[in-house]
């Protein structure tokens, strides 16, 4: 909807006034009037029904109930289908921006007007064609009453609007900070579960194998780096207003995951990264894949570490497939970092969230095998 300013609409008003004043100088409504009244009463009434609709959008109540007065006061001197067509025009703005909608009033004074007509119609009545007083009544209050439920229609129509984009711009926030969720706990999972990895190595061994456990603090120092940067580069969502537009394309994608395999070799899980189709994938599926394959990857260090790993993607057809499989851990009774479940689910969000689809489960041979399936 376009909002234009109401100086420029109460302008718009200004030829519709006019028009109402010079309405009744028209042939055919000239018949109407009686032709005991001199034309200076007509121009004064026809001005006292006009010039009130330039301030109708200041004052919509008041002017509406001026010119009703006005046009009631026309009856007599045969003016009121131009009055009650200038009183239709001020109760318009009356129906439209009413603060309380009435239910259905609308419905009720619609159906009441087209009643009328139609039994009107019907009906003959000789004084139709003359323009009797009664005939120009129920036809004005036809006028008001078509009016009236065309301007709740018009109302209840924008109320149903506004009432859509709020929702909608609710449900992108909602989408927005769910999204931002997802980013933060894969970030943190992935590095926190590393760093607690390698710090149980260097705390076994830091009195044995002084070199490992310098090694194991190099590592932590690494992903500590690098969770931060990827941190901020994820919470800069937050600030894309001040920081323009080009925070909002992703940092991440097919193309880093090589430093997430160095990541988990570095905790002791051998990963075979292979990669094949001759299509490259949207932005947005990328990342996505990106973080199924990171939380893929955080789990097999917390719960199989050491061991071995293969990751397979396949981009072609349209359709992005992921393959994530580990061989278990190498001993029984290894202890694990406690998870609290909620990776799993972040990778299905981000499947549905492409329209895919996504497995995950024991393999029979042993180890657990993530599955995914994003379109494009």
């Amino acid at each position: 909807m376009v909002d234009i300013p109401r100086r420029r609409l109460i302008m718009l008003d200004v030829p519709a006034a006019l028009g109402f004043a010079l309405l009744p100088q028209l042939a055919p409504l000239r018949p109407y009037i009686s032709g005991e009244v001199n034309n200076t009463t007509v121009w004064l009434l026809a001005l006292s029904t006009a010039l009130p609709l330039v301030v109708r959008r200041l004052w919509p109540v008041p002017v509406f109930v001026f010119v009703l007065t006005i046009a009631c006061v026309s009856l007599p001197f045969g003016l009121a289908p131009t009055s009650f067509l200038a009183a239709a025009y001020a109760l318009y703005l009356v129906a439209v921006t009413r603060k309380r909608p009435t239910g259905r009033s609308a419905v009720f004074v619609g159906g009441v007007s087209a009643a009328g007509a139609a039994g009107l119609t019907m009906t003959g009545a000789q004084g139709y064609q003359g323009g009797t007083q009664a005939v120009q009544v129920v036809l004005g209050l036809l006028v008001l009453g078509a009016t009236w439920a065309a301007g709740s229609a018009v109302r209840e129509r924008r109320e149903s609007m506004r009432r859509v984009i709020e929702q909608t711009a609710e449900r992108a926030k909602v989408e927005e900070r769910l999204r931002i969720a997802r980013d933060i706990h894969d970030v943190v999972t992935h590095s926190v579960g590393l760093i607690a990895v390698k710090a149980g190595i260097a705390n076994h061994v830091v009195d044995t194998h002084p070199k490992e456990a310098q090694e194991a603090l190099a590592v932590i120092e690494d992903v500590s780096r690098r969770a931060l940067r990827d941190m901020r580069a994820t919470l800069k969502v937050l600030r894309r207003d001040q920081e323009g537009a080009q925070d909002l394309r992703p940092v991440l994608g097919l193309s880093d995951l090589p430093s997430l395999v160095r990541t988990a070799e570095a905790a002791g899980v051998h990963v075979d990264l292979r990669s094949s189709g001759t299509e490259e994938p949207p932005d947005g599926v990328a990342l996505s894949a990106f973080r199924i394959v990171q939380e893929a990857l955080t789990n097999v260090i917390k719960h199989a570490a050491p061991t071995r790993c293969r990751v397979q993607l396949v981009a072609e057809h349209g359709e992005l497939t992921i393959d994530v499989a580990d061989e278990g851990p190498a001993s029984a009774g290894r202890p694990t970092v406690p998870g609290g479940g909620l990776g799993l689910v972040g990778m299905r969000e981000r499947a549905a969230a492409h329209g895919g689809t996504i497995t995950a489960g024991p393999r029979a041979g042993g180890g657990f095998r993530v599955a995914a399936t994003l379109p494009y």
